[in-house]
């Protein structure tokens, strides 16, 4: 069995994401088949012999929907991310400027216990003419704005694949021609058709669709930020040793067994075993600890750590998909991506409720057409069915709600391995932590000073005048606690750091030390980093 990923555009609603499902399952050699509305992606597990992966696009295209590149870049996805958030804020702007007077014009006459001001020449006993003819001038720039409801919604309709959008299609355009039906009698003479306009509906129903597409929309584009921030802490570039000379590589040029060189303050481009040198590196993205790890030749290093203070070249042992960083993000975007137990009941409702929901609408419709003989009532009945039933809450809310749990959770450092384990947190009782970096502050604090035989203010001003010039997390909590009870610091000459031992520095024509036990020497005056 082969596994392939593929993102799917044109979905809507979460009945598109169950007929993108439907249609491949039914694909001979597919064992199973997971479309996520939210992150857009489509995950397949196949039998090779039996299908391609463009036999699965031609799949997906035939259902009404498009595959999208994948080699699309993160910066020209983000661009039409936010491309696709001006244009959906444009579209309810219109949507919004247009129903406003819309609406007060259809219903501002109906209000009896408050007097609203109105114009006369729009009232409907005055003028039902330009009563039904200044809503026709104000809906059609909102029908104009939820033109997609339209293209989508009968599209998939056609094909037997009614969603989301067909219901707003189907109603909208039942309640718009039903109210130019009696406008078209209000010109004839009959005056009473002015109580049987709905197109204020029509103009309510596609603004609140499309304020929620604009909600849709920015919800997508920030549940995908921390997969991004988390891919933008790798470096883009390497410098690599081959033949004898130093390139600078692209990251994704690198090959297993490639020389890299880094020098202190780079990010590593790819993981692998340190050849030479002796370093610090800072792996807090990796294990949540602030203090760096001294590593020499022999030890194992990680991409996108940082390199503290000594040059180092090293082997690359595991590079592209196969680097630790990268398996972090594919574990984010799968528990993106993945079910919860609650969203594969939500897809079954989702998948038969807008059939269910039209034919309902339907029978209701004749129902009361042949009991009552009025067409007006029937026709209220058959749209009030479908207007109810638009908002798509049930499908959208659940996989937007796992994508968005699991981008925050990965912000802030917490994977979840899938969606079902991120359902299963709201049973926790107990949670057991086992490093002191991941509930405290994420970097060391001065608490106290314990001098033997040393003045403690002496001690202090010594120790901060050295690590002023280090980059050591420990000596930064030094100087920091030494600034906050403003000691003096005093000058320094021949600062050196040693990688993984300590720092000295000569002042008032003394060496001072600061280290481990192994760096300072008992006939210097030294300050021990276990005092």
């Amino acid at each position: 069995m082969e596994k392939l990923t593929l993102k799917v555009g044109g979905m809507t609603c979460a009945a598109c994401s169950a007929n993108v499902e439907k249609a491949l399952s039914k694909l001979d050699g597919v064992q199973e088949a997971q479309v996520n509305i939210a992150n857009e992606k489509a995950t397949i597990e196949f039998d090779p012999s039996k299908q391609t992966k463009q036999s699965i696009g031609e799949t997906i295209k035939f259902a009404g929907y498009y595959v999208i590149d994948k080699d699309k870049s993160a910066e020209l996805e983000q661009i039409s991310r936010q491309k696709e958030v001006r244009i959906q804020k444009l579209k309810l702007l219109v949507a919004i400027i247009f129903t406003i007077p819309l609406f007060y014009i259809a219903m501002a006459p109906m209000i009896e216990f408050v007097t609203l001001p109105y114009p006369n020449f729009l009232r409907p006993e005055v003028n039902p003419v330009w009563f039904a003819l200044s809503q026709i001038i104000l809906v059609i720039p909102v029908v104009i704005a939820g033109y997609k409801f339209y293209t989508n919604g009968f599209s998939s309709l056609f094909k037997l694949h009614p969603n989301m959008d067909s219901l707003v299609a189907v109603s909208t355009s039942a309640a718009f021609l039903y109210s130019v039906y009696s406008t078209i009698q209000i010109l004839q003479g009959d005056i009473h058709g002015a109580h049987r306009l709905y197109f204020e509906s029509v103009g309510v129903i596609i603004a609140l669709i499309l304020l929620g597409k604009f909600l849709e929309a920015q919800s997508k584009g920030k549940t995908g930020q921390a997969i991004r921030a988390l891919m933008s802490l790798a470096p883009k570039t390497a410098y690599v040793i081959r033949d004898g000379v130093a390139l600078e590589l692209a990251v994704d040029d690198v090959k297993i067994g490639d020389t890299i060189i880094v020098k202190p303050g780079q990010s590593l481009p790819v993981d692998g075993v340190i050849l030479t040198g002796q370093t610090s590196i800072d792996e807090s993205m990796l294990t949540g600890e602030s203090m760096p790890v001294d590593k020499q030749a022999g030890d194992q290093v990680f991409a996108a750590t940082i390199n503290k203070n000594g040059s180092i070249s090293y082997c690359a042992e595991h590079v592209g998909d196969d680097t630790t960083l990268s398996k972090i993000i594919t574990l984010v975007e799968d528990a993106a991506g993945s079910k919860a137990p609650i969203a594969h009941l939500a897809d079954v409702i989702s998948g038969w409720f807008t059939p269910v929901v039209m034919a309902l609408a339907v029978l209701a419709g004749i129902a009361w057409l042949i009991a009552t003989k009025d067409i007006e009532f029937a026709m209220t009945i058959f749209i009030s069915i479908l207007v109810i039933a638009c908002p798509c809450a049930l499908g959208l809310a659940t996989p937007t709600a796992i994508i968005v749990g699991t981008g925050k959770g990965a912000s802030l450092g917490v994977l979840f391995k899938n969606a079902a384990a991120l359902q299963a947190t709201h049973h926790v009782t107990t949670v057991i932590f086992d490093k002191t970096g991941t509930i405290t502050l994420g970097k060391p604090q001065v608490c106290d000073i314990v001098p033997v035989d040393f003045d403690q203010t002496k001690l202090l001003s010594l120790a901060a005048s050295l690590e002023r010039f280090s980059e050591h997390p420990l000596g930064q909590a030094i100087v920091a606690y030494a600034q906050e009870h403003e000691i003096e610091m005093v000058e320094t000459t021949g600062f050196q750091s040693v990688t993984g031992l300590g720092i000295e520095a000569t002042i008032e024509g003394k060496l001072v030390k600061i280290g481990n036990s192994r760096f300072v020497p008992t006939d210097h005056l030294a300050i021990v980093d276990t005092l």
